[in-house]
């Protein structure tokens, strides 16, 4: 298989070329030249944002499969597959479960109504019409038989650069009490960039086409589960303190911001965030690892390059301040 990676060199780019290269694939990654692409590809520069930004695609022969992470404003998605319709098998756009009109139902599938107002050629707007301005480019060059749109949900996992997974190691790895928002059985769902990037190079292979929902099963682990394998991961002297819902709430502390992964139960939040069926995608071959595999594959990153996860200039940054924390467990621990 020839794959065209635009991007390449970060996060989910990343993910997909190691593992195409590890399929024995041919792999040119096309990318802006801030990070070093994965070591075995083909390495193409480019700024997909410039007038010229695609001149190095134009003279190439062509590839099976174009996969696209783009996540700003959609017209250099749409520049691109038009560029590419002719030169490419099939279209892969990692887009998002945002794309849906909010808030989605609990259980909602690609079905789902989506949100109004996007468009292909589009400037910057926001998240979720960006991510449909994106769709729908791909679609209008490639039509829908050679589109293949993941809709990702929460993904964790090595190389993340938007920083909740890493902030809860490095957090808990500083010891001491942690605020742990409660209950420790709240469902998450999130899934895997390894484990999207499998499905995403299965998906090439099998010559699918459509939307999926990309995110482990509904369940797939719990609030306790994850944070107790960041304990376990990494042996810190780390003492867990769940917290009822309603005390985080009240100590004016924002969920999914201020405390990665986590949102309250029976909120429109949780249901959005952590309430996707996927059953399209687990028909078509979707497998996701356990979340102590997921924990330790970040953990053992992290400590490679040194305890400093990259982070994304275009994403708020996550994570509590400690004076904030401090507040809460006391409130906490005044009403134990």
């Amino acid at each position: 298989m020839r794959l065209l990676m635009l991007g390449g060199t970060e996060f989910v780019g990343r993910a997909v070329a190691e593992a195409a290269l590890a399929r024995g694939w041919d792999v040119t990654v096309f990318h802006r030249g801030r990070h070093e692409p994965p070591a075995g590809v083909r390495s193409l520069h480019g700024d997909r944002t410039a007038p010229d930004g695609l001149a190095a695609l134009a003279g190439e022969p062509g590839w099976d499969a174009v996969v696209d992470t783009w996540s700003a404003a959609p017209r250099p998605v749409h520049r691109a597959a038009r560029l590419l319709r002719d030169r490419a098998g099939r279209y892969v756009y990692v887009s998002s479960c945002s794309v849906y009109a909010w808030p989605p139902a609990a259980g909602y599938t690609e079905d789902a109504p989506l949100v109004e107002g996007a468009s292909a050629e589009a400037d910057r707007t926001d998240y979720a019409r960006d991510k449909r301005g994106g769709e729908l480019a791909v679609l209008e060059s490639f039509g829908p038989h050679r589109s293949v749109l993941v809709r990702a949900g929460l993904i964790l996992g090595p190389y993340e650069n938007v920083g909740r997974l890493p902030w809860w190691l490095t957090r808990i790895a500083r010891g001491g009490p942690v605020l742990a928002p409660g209950p420790r059985e709240l469902p998450v769902q999130y899934i895997d960039v390894r484990d999207l990037a499998e499905w995403i190079l299965g998906a090439v292979e099998r010559e699918l086409s459509g939307p999926y929902n990309l995110i482990s099963p509904r369940g797939h682990t719990t609030m306790g589960a994850l944070l107790d394998a960041c304990v376990r991961v990494t042996g810190a002297a780390a003492e867990l303190r769940w917290t009822a819902p309603e005390v985080v709430l009240d100590a004016g502390i924002e969920p999914w911001t201020q405390l990665p992964v986590w949102v309250p139960p029976g909120s429109d939040l949780h249901d959005g965030l952590h309430g996707a069926d996927v059953s399209r995608a687990l028909a078509t071959g979707l497998r996701c690892r356990p979340v102590t595999e997921t924990v330790a594959g970040t953990w053992n990153w992290l400590t490679d390059i040194g305890g400093t996860a990259p982070r994304r200039p275009d994403r708020p940054p996550v994570g509590l301040d400690p004076a904030l924390e401090s507040k809460a467990l006391a409130i906490n621990s005044r009403d134990d």
